[in-house]
């Protein structure tokens, strides 16, 4: 369950913007706020199901959009592949730790990938 809970977010931190801004608003109380589906019903006049049904389409249309455009797993995929150079990085400093020239090339290497993860 939490690991649907991280999923939804991490859809929704890209693509939210793509959903309607009453998508937006249930959403962002549902998900973020804990908000219930009875009390968003309660402060908008809408009933609990037609909450549910607002926030469901809105996570349906998150994953839609994940699939049509793949922008979380290339995300993903690209911290992968950074941590990977990472302790590529971190193996070839140590393994040449007496040559300080590569050493220093390497640490700058490392720096610029630091900065991508900023």
């Amino acid at each position: 369950m939490f690991d649907k809970i991280i999923e939804v977010s991490m859809l929704y931190d890209f693509y939210g913007q793509l959903l309607s801004e009453k998508q937006r608003t249930y959403f962002e109380l549902y998900h973020e706020d804990n908000y219930s589906l009875s009390e968003i019903g309660a402060e908008y006049n809408i009933s609990r199901q037609g909450v549910y049904d607002v926030v469901k389409k809105a996570e349906k249309s998150l994953y839609d959009f994940e699939k049509k455009l793949g922008l979380v797993q290339k995300f993903l995929d690209t911290q992968s592949a950074l941590q990977q150079i990472d302790r590529a990085l971190e193996a070839l400093i140590f393994e040449n730790s007496t040559n300080t020239k590569l050493v220093c090339n390497l640490t700058q290497i490392r720096s610029t990938i630091d900065k991508l993860n900023d």
